[in-house]
């Protein structure tokens, strides 16, 4: 009986094997792990987001309506539930993708009203806070072009027969991706450099 039991167990595991089973399993965790890296980029750059502020508003107390439009964003992502789960869900996927548009188009119109105050270009801790930005929006570029990469060869695996069989049998999906116009919308991240002060007379 035990070794009837081992054999089915043999064949069964080599069926799922030729079938793309295993396939569809590492491809799928790499989708995971991609998406997880994404999350965490947005999330490092939502972190910025309040000391930017306090800092753009030091010197720039009167442009509360920029204030405003940079603090809903930010409450528009936070409101997301970003699970893994969402990642298979095609609407809850764009409602994602819409809010950080929404990050950094607001963080484009914050980050402009400093060529309206020279002080606060030149203010070193404002300084310090755009280059964490640029480091963070490049991140995000990258771990959204290793996402974007894992989840096409995913769902090219799952559209293959017979592997799409394989797929249907246990309920596993194409998944929704980065299109054009979300790639237009944020591949150009906030404009965060204002260029090279000029040097002290006495450091000339």
């Amino acid at each position: 009986m035990r070794a009837t039991f081992f054999a089915v167990l043999a064949l069964a595991t080599a069926l799922l094997s030729g079938c793309g089973y295993n396939d569809i399993q590492r491809l799928d965790e790499g989708v995971k792990a991609g998406w997880s890296e994404v999350l965490n980029q947005y999330q490092r750059r939502a972190d910025l987001v309040p000391n930017l502020v306090e800092t753009v508003k030091g010197f720039a107390a009167q442009e509360q309506q920029v204030f405003a439009q940079v603090t809903e964003a930010r409450a528009r992502v936070g409101s997301i539930q970003a699970t893994p789960e969402l990642i298979n869900d095609e609407a809850a996927f764009r409602r994602f993708l819409e809010a950080q548009a929404s990050m950094t188009s607001a963080l484009s119109r914050l980050l402009a009203v400093a060529e309206n105050y020279p002080q606060l270009k030149s203010d070193q801790n404002f300084r310090d806070l755009q280059a964490q930005l640029e480091g963070t929006e490049n991140r995000i570029a990258v771990a959204r072009n290793r996402y974007i990469k894992s989840v096409q060869d995913y769902n090219v695996l799952v559209r293959q027969f017979p592997v799409n069989l394989t797929a249907m049998m246990f309920g596993y999906q194409v998944k929704p991706n980065f299109t054009v116009e979300n790639e237009k919308a944020i591949a150009a991240p906030p404009k965060v450099d204002f260029g090279k002060q000029p040097m002290p007379a006495a450091a000339k």
